[in-house]
């Protein structure tokens, strides 16, 4: 599966790598990395449309208030695992825990460990939001027995839940290469709970879950919003991560909608995350 790198310089940055984000976001673009003069968007070469991508987004030139210059890279999948290694750092969270690479020292680790081997799937705790998730995880007094960890990427969310008590966490992508990441990540930190599954929404009709983590984009959120409520026991808390401040609002809403009362929000560099706790 090739991947569509977008490399974007804006003059001004600010505010308009945010705007662009989001714009990128509606047209298949999967995961943003922040530059010094803008962003790096990545997406299914198979679900964008660059066409419609020029013409509907900032990139088509026609705002006067920013100057754009862009270039667009074809990674074939076997480079992208490349990249990954290449760029994937130690990622500190709070001092409690510590996400490394295999080929990282241990030595400097802090808190709770946990060994991601980077492939091209989202989530090694790089991105503010899996930090966020993962904070919220380390701040509960209790991890809940069933967790739903949907969009797992590699997994981290899932091994971290599994490692802080959880005794049954389902993970959900999908993208099969992600599972068989996740999958091979779970038995790198020996979890032996957690059960990877490639699939949607779907594959939780008829289940019901203690917590519900989803770090996805914002629509795809919306979208899955009431099946999250159905699968939700009363009380639980569904922690959604994947967005932006300025679009929180619009999820606390229609989570109002759904019993979905909202509990608290974390941001971190202009990124949010929610907690939704589910009402009788």
């Amino acid at each position: 599966m090739d991947y569509l790198e977008l490399t974007v310089n804006l003059t001004p940055r600010e505010p308009w790598a945010e705007i662009l984000v989001a714009q990128l976001a509606e047209f298949g673009f999967e995961s943003f990395v922040d530059t010094e003069t803008g962003v790096q968007a990545y997406g299914q070469v198979a679900e964008v449309n660059m066409a419609d991508v020029k013409s509907e987004t900032l990139l088509s030139g026609e705002s006067e208030a920013v100057k754009v210059d862009f270039s667009e890279k074809i990674i074939p999948q076997q480079n992208w695992n490349a990249l990954w290694e290449a760029d994937f750092q130690p990622v500190d969270v709070d001092g409690r825990m510590t996400i490394l690479a295999p080929f990282h020292s241990k030595e400097e680790a802090k808190g709770m460990l946990i060994e991601i081997q980077p492939q091209m799937s989202f989530g090694t705790g790089h991105h503010q939001t899996t930090w966020m998730m993962s904070k919220a995880l380390l701040d509960l007094d209790q991890v809940p027995a069933k967790i739903l960890d949907m969009g797992t990427g590699t997994g981290v969310l899932a091994i971290l839940a599994e490692k802080l008590g959880a005794e049954e966490i389902v993970a959900i992508d999908i993208e099969d290469w992600s599972v068989e990441n996740t999958q091979e990540n779970a038995v790198r930190n020996a979890c032996t709970k957690i059960t990877a599954l490639c699939g949607d929404v779907d594959l939780i009709e008829d289940q019901q879950f203690d917590m519900i983590l989803a770090n996805i984009n914002k629509n795809i959120l919306k979208r899955h919003l009431q099946a999250y409520s159905e699968a939700l026991v009363t009380g639980g808390k569904l922690y959604l991560s994947g967005f932006f401040e300025t679009d929180a609002d619009e999820l606390i809403e229609l989570g109002n909608t759904l019993k979905l009362k909202h509990d608290h929000t974390m941001n971190k560099e202009t990124w949010a995350a929610l907690c939704l706790v589910k009402q009788p």
